[in-house]
């Protein structure tokens, strides 16, 4: 009872990259870069397994942002002449490449990361990949002219990975979908159906997440305009529960969502938000438990995943260190507390 896990990211060690932003800088390049990610990896999953959880990801190392990383590997988009984009509605302004023909996979994304993972864990292992909906914004169309079509494209070439994945042993493929939480009409009916496209045929588990942004000062300041009660996710909950998709994570501590929303997730598996990614503070083994209890009253004990209310990777690498090992401590002791 109680898996725990990291909703994705983590940070890259100051050695591999720039420290304590989103978009950061590489240290190194060619050969030297790649061995770089690669020893950060095996560093993550290191302090994964010695904070205690149960299900352990790559930390995004070999990624310089959770959606380009994917991009990189994908034919018709252009990096050379990126443009500036509103992302998320306008909430902040992003250098964006732009999709100028055809999109293709150039080849496997993440085998060599997948495959280090699997290799150096026994334990259960998760990769995450950006959503059809939140890719699309985040580029610049000059080819498609419809976000749809550009998104079931994209679902497409997710499909590809997500299944070579599955086959280099990853047992659960999570699609990131911040987006969900901004286009919450259209979330609900194309994003659903393009999500359930990009996991058709796996048989591993599939999740999505999705949240409120990272702990950039952006999504803080936004978070501030929501009210007392964030009820975005009462949109695409109901879709997500008719869907396919088996597990979907939530931003859950010193957030404002109505705890009862997660009833709407009936028959899912949940990932809760315990891990505040807003705050340098740390959270107490007690406060973990507290949100997993609060969480209790609305999801199955068998069906609930301790889980990081987003990603990691704009904190310091000793409080994220610290959060992890709350995390674990504090599913072991909501877990002790219904033995």
């Amino acid at each position: 009872m109680f898996d725990t896990a990291i909703a994705g990211s983590l940070p890259k060690p100051a050695w591999l990259a720039e420290t304590g932003k989103l978009w950061p800088k590489w240290q190194s390049e060619g050969a030297a870069l790649a061995q770089a990610k690669l020893d950060a990896t095996l560093l993550w999953i290191k302090v994964q397994e010695d904070a205690g959880l149960t299900v352990i990801g790559d930390g995004e190392m070999s990624r310089q942002h959770f959606v380009h990383g994917f991009l990189e590997r994908v034919e018709g988009i252009d990096f050379e002449h990126k443009v500036e984009m509103g992302i998320r509605n306008d909430r902040y302004k992003a250098m964006v490449p732009q999709v100028v023909a055809p999109l293709a996979l150039k080849g496997r994304v993440h085998e060599t990361e997948a495959r280090l993972l699997r290799a150096h864990t026994a334990r259960r292992t998760k990769f995450t990949l950006p959503g059809p909906m939140t890719i699309v914004d985040t580029v610049a169309d000059r080819f498609y002219g419809d976000r749809v079509t550009m998104a079931m494209a994209f679902a497409d070439l997710l499909n590809q990975e997500a299944r070579a994945l599955e086959a280099d042993g990853i047992d659960v493929v999570q699609f990131d979908e911040p987006a969900f939480n901004v286009y919450l009409e259209e979330a609900a009916t194309w994003g659903v159906r393009a999500l359930e496209r990009a996991a058709q045929g796996l048989k591993c588990t599939t999740a999505v997440h999705i949240c409120y942004g990272y702990g950039i000062q952006a999504n803080i300041d936004w978070k501030k305009t929501l009210g007392q009660e964030w009820r975005q996710y009462e949109k695409v909950f109901p879709a997500l529960a008719a869907s396919s998709i088996d597990q979907v994570s939530l931003e859950c501590i010193h957030s404002h969502v109505p705890a009862e929303l997660m009833a709407l997730l009936a028959g899912k598996d949940v990932m809760v938000g315990v891990i505040d990614v807003a705050s340098e503070a740390v959270e107490t083994p007690e406060e973990v438990a507290a949100t997993i209890e609060r969480a209790l009253r609305y999801v199955p004990g068998e069906h609930l995943i301790a889980c990081t209310n987003c990603g990691l990777a704009p904190m310091s690498r000793a409080v994220a260190e610290a959060k992890l090992k709350a995390l674990a401590d504090g599913a072991a002791l909501a877990r002790a507390r219904r033995a």
